[in-house]
């Protein structure tokens, strides 16, 4: 799962394309594919939140 996260973290079009439900992620759970995404929206708040 951590080689999929780096994955994701090179290419952010794919998150965008996983949160708009035109994309999944094959032998991962929803409940996993979630946590991921939500992992996503954590790491763009702090970062928004230090710039305030």
């Amino acid at each position: 799962m951590i080689n999929m996260i780096q994955y994701l973290e090179q290419n952010p079009s794919l998150v965008t394309l996983l949160k708009e439900k035109k994309a999944s992620l094959i032998g991962i759970s929803e409940l996993e594919q979630k946590a991921i995404l939500d992992s996503f929206n954590e790491e763009l708040g702090t970062e928004s939140r230090l710039w305030n």
